[in-house]
């Protein structure tokens, strides 16, 4: 008698609701619900117009600082975008080497992307990312292959934000599965120095870590020596992420039922495989929501280094409209300029997180 098949998987029946029926379960479930929406929509109809004038109607889009002084108050002057976006984008970086950053900056996002599809997962990935940043250092740093050298203290703007964060996330990641390791290690003087070192780092603000990562650190070392301010500040963001990224792995390992750890020692796997192979893989799932908050804190929390001296996306705003009377009372379309980049940078993470999620979940309903 021959064994049956498996009956083919089916994707699921497509929803028979129409489109009314979920506009009204959406927006007009219940009182509260069509209350909700109706305030909503009152004050959008309120705010709505004023604001479309402001960006848009009244809006003064060339650079033209007296058409811009003439529509102050009624339109935004998008003209100081035109003017400045160059210094804004790229910081003090030298004006005619900012070819440089716009090529490591690509570079890196391209880096990114093809690291979020799933098709281009494969250990190639790796020795591409060594020479996407070896790259990124090359154009950024000069000093090589014909490029004058610009000093790290030069950087800025968007590149210099955007580097921060990668390897900011790069770095404490790994660590921070460590450290959570560490927190359920059986080794008391393991687990002791793990815990002193969350509780340090989460009891001081982030502002505090890079103080005295970029002054007070050079003065513990011997006269003469002290690393680039860069590798200083970018040390103190990974501790200071690793910190908080622990507790997130950690919730995860602890969500692991024991009867996993008990059928992987049935089988002979060791302490180390067990973790790598059964532990980490469900615990890293559970927390995909915790982990991509983090790391939309670790990009956003660069914008703090700029009491370093460093100017990323946010300080060069500052040089590029403070430094200029002209252009100096537009700074509300400078700040909103760069909230659309942060939005964008956050909002792209926030839906991969949110994919990465389906994944997972059709993993498991298999």
């Amino acid at each position: 008698m021959s064994r049956a098949s498996p009956a083919a998987a089916r994707m699921r029946p497509p929803s028979t609701q129409r489109l009314g029926q979920r506009i009204r379960r959406a927006f007009f479930a219940g009182p509260g619900s069509t209350a909700a929406t109706a305030a909503i929509v009152g004050i959008a109809l309120w705010l709505v117009p004023d604001a479309a004038a402001w960006l848009v109607g009244h809006a003064v889009w060339s650079a033209d600082e007296p058409a811009c002084q003439a529509a102050r108050g009624t339109g935004a002057c998008w003209g100081v975008i035109a003017e400045k976006y160059r210094a804004i984008v790229f910081g003090r970086y030298p004006y005619h080497q900012q070819w440089r950053p716009l090529v490591a900056m690509v570079l890196v996002f391209a880096l990114l992307a093809a690291s979020c599809v799933r098709a281009l997962w494969h250990w190639a990935l790796m020795p591409a990312w060594v020479a996407g940043l070896a790259a990124f250092f090359l154009l950024m740093g000069g000093g090589l292959a014909g490029l004058a050298p610009v000093g790290t203290d030069r950087w800025g703007g968007l590149p210099l934000t955007v580097i921060l964060a990668t390897l900011g996330i790069a770095l404490a990641f790994p660590l921070a599965i460590a450290v959570a390791l560490g927190r359920r290690s059986h080794l008391p003087a393991l687990r002791g120095l793990c815990v002193l070192y969350v509780e340090l780092v989460r009891g001081v603000p982030l502002i505090s870590v890079l103080f005295m990562a970029s002054f007070m650190f050079p003065l513990l070392l011997p006269s003469g020596t002290s690393p680039d301010v860069l590798l200083r500040v970018l040390a103190g963001l990974v501790l200071f992420a690793a910190a908080y990224m622990a507790e997130i792995v950690r919730a995860g390992l602890q969500s692991v039922p024991r009867g996993q750890l008990e059928a992987a020692a049935s089988v002979g796997l060791g302490w180390w495989q067990t973790q790598r192979l059964v532990v980490l893989p469900q615990a890293l799932a559970a927390v995909v929501p915790g982990l991509m908050n983090n790391f939309i804190a670790i990009f956003k929390d660069t914008s703090l280094i700029t009491i370093v001296s460093l100017y990323e996306l946010t300080g060069a705003l500052g040089l590029a409209l403070n430094g200029d009377p002209l252009w100096r009372p537009y700074k509300t379309e400078g700040y909103l300029f760069i909230t659309a980049i942060y939005f964008a940078c956050c909002f792209s993470m926030s839906r991969y997180s949110l994919w990465v999620e389906r994944q997972l979940a059709r993993g498991k309903a298999r």
